[in-house]
């Protein structure tokens, strides 16, 4: 059993042997920028000549993709996560294929060529996949960071540019991304660092994530595997529905329980909110509810917000926000 200590967070020696964690994480804007110069070429020959009659998405942020994509997509979109593509697609579709050499995605690049699709690659360009997909109707978008995110991003300037969605801009991403890092920084304390203080809210607790718009409910399953990954304990990701009865059901607080004498005692549960600032108004009332119910059980409540912004910005902020107070807890835990 691992047991948080917050001094952690302050030992240059705890966080230099971190770096393999922190690092990463502060150079994801870099990431978006270089993926973004990578795929310049081929991004800019793509144009909206002829609009498709359905998008199709494969790979690890098909998802992402629309979930950003569907508010204005002109076409019907599907993120299939099946081997092969469905029995109706054909030569007046387009297919968008995500990742590496993984089964699914050389799967459905096979079939998009076999059928005459229109076809969107996004992985390096010496993978296996790059060379299944290759055909007079494929756009390879190469990439070379190997980051899902920073891939996604520049997918979805492909998409904008084929008039498929609105506008996405990498710098504003990458800038949002570089603002994470600043405020993140190891060099300053959780008085500062809002990532170390949710860390230290999380410390010994069984996290439940929260989100209320698609984004931030996307992001907030992201920080759940983070934060599972982080902390080896349970951590939940659900909509409020799910959630309220757990909260409900949280026994009190003993007043009188001496923490440092109970180092058995069962881990309550916290609860993280994530806000990118585009609830609707029935995910404004769900989060009301579940702030008031965690309130009355006496449940810490964590927030991670970010209310400027693209959809894509800010949906990046806050899961870096998270990714980084994740990357904080293990620290503390002395798992890193």
């Amino acid at each position: 059993m691992y047991e948080f200590d917050d001094s952690r967070l302050e030992d240059p020696d705890a966080l230099r042997a971190a770096d393999h964690l922190l690092r990463p994480l502060a150079e994801a804007g870099a990431r978006v920028r270089r993926e973004a110069v990578s795929a310049e070429g081929p991004l800019a020959a793509l144009d909206a000549d002829e609009r498709p009659r359905a998008l199709i998405t494969f790979g690890p942020e098909a998802r992402l993709l629309r979930a950003v994509l569907e508010p204005t997509c002109p076409v019907p979109l599907v993120a299939w996560p099946r081997l092969g593509l469905p029995g109706w697609v054909g030569p007046l579709d387009i297919v968008v294929v995500m990742g590496g050499g993984d089964k699914v995605s050389l799967a459905a690049a096979f079939e998009a060529v076999r059928r005459g699709c229109r076809l969107l690659v996004v992985c390096p360009q010496d993978s296996v996949l790059a060379r299944q997909s290759a055909s007079a109707s494929t756009t390879l978008l190469p990439t070379v960071t190997g980051d899902p995110l920073a891939a996604a991003v520049v997918a979805l300037v492909a998409l904008h540019r084929l008039g498929l969605g609105s506008s996405v801009n990498p710098e504003g991403v990458a800038d949002a991304l570089d603002q994470v890092a600043t405020d993140s920084s190891l060099a300053l304390d959780a008085t500062q660092n809002p990532a170390k203080a949710v860390a230290l809210e999380l410390a010994d607790a069984k996290p439940m994530v929260w989100g209320g718009s698609i984004l931030a409910a996307r992001a907030s399953r992201r920080i759940a595997e983070a934060l599972r990954s982080a902390s080896g304990r349970i951590v939940l990701s659900a909509d409020a529905g799910a959630l309220l009865p757990l909260l409900t059901e949280v026994p009190p607080r003993d007043p009188f329980a001496d923490p440092f004498e109970e180092t058995g005692a069962e881990q309550r549960p916290g609860l993280v909110l994530v806000d990118d600032g585009m609830d609707d108004e029935h995910a404004a009332e769900e989060r009301v509810r579940l702030r008031s119910t965690a309130l009355a059980q006496d449940v810490l409540v964590s927030n991670l917000s970010h209310q400027a912004g693209t959809a894509v910005e800010r949906y990046a902020t806050v899961l870096q926000q998270g990714l980084f107070a994740a990357a904080y807890l293990q620290v503390g835990l002395g798992r890193a």
